[in-house]
C-alpha cells in the first residue's frame, strides 16, 4: 500500500431537528492509504453514507476534518471541493445515475471530455469493452438491463483514473449473480488501475473481497478488521 490518500479525525455530523439534537456520526477516525479497500458495514441507519459523503466532500462534518489527496475538505468552500473531487473521484452509485440522454458510450466520454481528453471516444470504447459492452455502445440506459447499467456506471467512474472510487451499495439493486459479476469486475479495475476503493455495503461477501472493513452502529465505530 501507498502513503495515506484519505485521513479523518475525529468525525462528528449533527443534525438538529424539532425534537433536539440527532447525532448521526460521533468522533469517527480513520486513514485510507492509496491503493487500499475498504468497506463500511452496519445497519440502515448507522451512519454509513453519510460517512461516504464526508469523506468524499458532498457534505462537511459538524466536527473533525476530512483530508483527500493532501486537500483539506474542510478548510474549503464547496467549488473547491468540486474542484478536488473532480482532480481525484469516482463514483458508483446504487441506482446507476447515468445519464438517460446519452448512450452508453457518451456516459463513460463526458468525464473524459470534462478533463479535456482528445482521446475520450477511444478510452470510453476500450473501458466498455474491458467491462463486457463492447456490442452496447449505442444503446441507451433504458434499453439496458441493471447489471449493464452498472457496468456502464463501472466504465465511467474508472475512465478519469480517479485516485479513490467511492460507492455506495454498488450491488444493492442487483440479483446475485449480477451483483458478484460486478464485484469481480470492480476488483480487477481496483488492481489493475491501482484506485484506492471505499465501499458502502450490506453485503457480507462484498465486504469480505475489501483488504479492510469498518463497522458502524449508531454513528459510531465499533469495530474494525482485515480480510
Amino acid at each position: 500500500m501507498g502513503a495515506s490518500i484519505l485521513t479523518a479525525r475525529n468525525l462528528s455530523k449533527v443534525v438538529s431537528g424539532a425534537e433536539g439534537d440527532l447525532h448521526i456520526l460521533q468522533a469517527l477516525s480513520l486513514e485510507v492509504a492509496a491503493g487500499d479497500s475498504l468497506a463500511i458495514v452496519g445497519a440502515s441507519g448507522s451512519g454509513k453514507s453519510t460517512l461516504l459523503g464526508l469523506l468524499a466532500g458532498l457534505d462537511q462534518p459538524s466536527e473533525g476534518d476530512v483530508t483527500l489527496a493532501g486537500q483539506v475538505l474542510t478548510d474549503l468552500n464547496e467549488d473547491q471541493r468540486a474542484q478536488v473531487r473532480a482532480g481525484n473521484v469516482g463514483f458508483v452509485f446504487q441506482s446507476f445515475q447515468l445519464l438517460e440522454t446519452l448512450t452508453a458510450l457518451e456516459n463513460v466520454m463526458l468525464p473524459l471530455e470534462l478533463h479535456g481528453r482528445a482521446d475520450a471516444r477511444t478510452q470510453a470504447t476500450q473501458l466498455l469493452q474491458r467491462v463486457g459492452l463492447g456490442e452496447r455502445l449505442g444503446h441507451w440506459p433504458r434499453q439496458l438491463s441493471g447489471g449493464e447499467q452498472q457496468r456502464v456506471a463501472l466504465a465511467r467512474a474508472f475512465a478519469a483514473e480517479p485516485a479513490v472510487l467511492f460507492a455506495d451499495e454498488p450491488t444493492g439493486n442487483l440479483d446475485t449473480h449480477t451483483g458478484q459479476t460486478i464485484t469481480d469486475l470492480l476488483f480487477t479495475l481496483n488492481r489493475e488501475r491501482g484506485t484506492t476503493l471505499v465501499l458502502v455495503t450490506h453485503d457480507e461477501r462484498l465486504a469480505q473481497r475489501c483488504r479492510r472493513w469498518i463497522r458502524l452502529e449508531a454513528g459510531q465505530l465499533v469495530a474494525t478488521g482485515a480480510n
